[in-house]
C-alpha cells in the first residue's frame, strides 16, 4: 500500500481522508489527516462504510503483537465500496507469496512472508483502504455494512476453529465474544451442542449465549455437565488450555483461536493422556473466505454489531480490553 502519514489536508473528490493512526504501541489512536491511498498493482482503492473492531487490534495496539508497521492505521474487518461500486470485505490475510512451501501445498494462512492488514499493512480505521484484490470477498446481501464487519475476521477465524473440531458434538467454547457468538450460531445449525464459558460472574455473556442456542452456560472455572468432544478457545488466557482438556472426553481436542495468548501453565501429562490433543490455528485462507462467506449467506447469523464513528476507536478498544463488549462493534467513518 503505497500512503502517508500526514498533518496537512488531502483530498480525495473533494472530501478530507481521516483516519484513526497508531504512532506507537501502547499509546492511543489519534485522528488525523492522511494522504489519499493510492492503489499499486494488484490493488484496488476502497472507500471504507465499516471497520469491525477486532481483539487483535487490541493486541497490536498494547503492544502484544511485537513488530506492527509504524505509524499504522488499524482494522482488519472491512467492508467497503470499490471505485466501480462492488461492495467487499477484506480480511487480516492481506498478502502472500504464492510461492513458498506453505502456498503451494495451499496452506497460504502459514505463508512465510505473509503481510497482514492492520499490521504490516494500513487497514480500515480510516474512510479509505487499498488492498489486494486476490484477498478482497464479496459479501453476502442479506447483511448490512455494520452486520458484516465481524464476518471478516471473527466470522472466518470461527469457522476455521470450528472445522478443526471435526465432527465433535459437544463443543465449547471459552470466550464468548465476538467469533464465539457466530461460531455457536454455525455449530448448533450443524446441530451440534454448545456449551459456553465466561469469565467468572459475566451474566450478561451467559445470557446472551443461551439466547443464541447454547444447551449450557456459565464460568470457564466450573466443568460442564457433560463431557466435550472438543472446545475453542478464543479467550487469550493460557490457564484456559488445562481447564479445557479437564472438560474433554477421551479423543477430544482444544482449538486455539486466537493470535495472542498468555502462557499456557504446566499440567499433569494425564490431562493430555487419552489421545487429546491440542492445536492452534494460524490466520486464514481464501478458500476459508469463500467456503464461510458463503454458509452466511444461507444461514441467517445474527450479527449483533455495535456501530460507532470512527473518532471514538479509543473509546470502543478500551471497552473491548475491559470486556464490556457484548457480540461485536464496529466503526463507522
Amino acid at each position: 500500500m503505497r500512503s502517508s502519514l500526514s498533518t496537512p489536508s488531502q483530498l480525495v473528490n473533494g472530501l478530507v481522508v481521516r483516519a484513526m493512526v497508531l504512532r506507537a504501541q501502547r499509546a492511543p489512536l489519534e485522528l488525523v489527516e492522511v494522504a489519499d491511498p493510492k492503489p499499486g498493482p494488484g490493488q484496488i482503492l476502497v472507500r471504507v462504510r465499516a471497520s469491525g473492531v477486532c481483539r487483535t487490534d487490541l493486541h497490536v495496539a498494547d503492544g502484544e503483537l511485537r513488530e506492527p508497521k509504524l505509524p499504522l492505521i488499524l482494522g482488519h474487518e472491512i467492508v467497503g465500496l470499490t471505485e466501480d461500486g462492488r461492495r467487499v470485505g477484506i480480511p487480516w490475510l492481506g498478502w502472500t507469496c504464492g510461492e513458498c512451501a506453505h502456498c503451494r501445498a495451499g496452506r497460504e494462512n502459514l505463508c512465510d512472508r505473509a503481510r497482514f492488514t492492520g499490521y504490516h499493512l494500513d487497514g480500515g480505521y480510516a474512510e479509505m483502504a487499498v488492498a489486494d484484490e486476490r484477498y478482497c470477498f464479496p459479501l453476502p446481501d442479506r447483511y448490512s455494512d455494520v452486520e458484516a464487519a465481524p464476518l471478516l475476521c471473527a466470522g472466518l477465524i470461527g469457522h476455521r476453529c470450528l472445522r478443526m473440531t471435526g465432527d465433535a458434538r459437544r463443543l465449547g467454547i471459552y470466550g464468548f465474544g465476538a467469533a464465539a457468538h457466530l461460531v455457536a450460531q454455525v455449530a448448533k445449525h450443524e446441530g451440534r451442542a454448545v456449551y459456553a464459558f465466561t469469565s467468572p460472574g459475566d451474566v450478561e455473556a451467559q445470557r446472551f449465549a443461551l439466547e443464541l442456542g447454547a444447551v449450557w452456560a456459565g464460568s470457564s472455572l466450573q466443568k460442564p455437565p457433560d463431557e466435550l468432544d472438543a472446545a475453542i478457545i478464543f479467550a487469550p488466557v493460557g490457564a484456559l488450555v488445562p481447564l479445557a482438556l479437564k472438560a474433554l472426553a477421551k479423543g477430544g481436542t482444544v482449538v486455539c483461536g486466537g493470535i495472542h495468548m498468555s502462557d499456557v501453565p504446566s499440567f499433569p501429562y494425564d490431562l493430555l493422556w487419552g489421545e487429546r490433543v491440542v492445536r492452534s490455528v494460524a490466520n486464514l485462507t481464501r478458500r476459508d473466505a469463500e467456503e464461510f462467506l458463503a454458509l452466511a449467506a444461507r444461514v441467517p447469523l445474527r450479527t449483533q454489531v455495535t456501530p460507532h464513528p470512527l473518532a471514538q476507536a479509543n473509546q470502543v478498544l478500551a471497552e473491548l480490553r475491559a470486556g464490556r463488549i457484548v457480540g461485536a462493534a464496529a466503526l463507522q467513518p
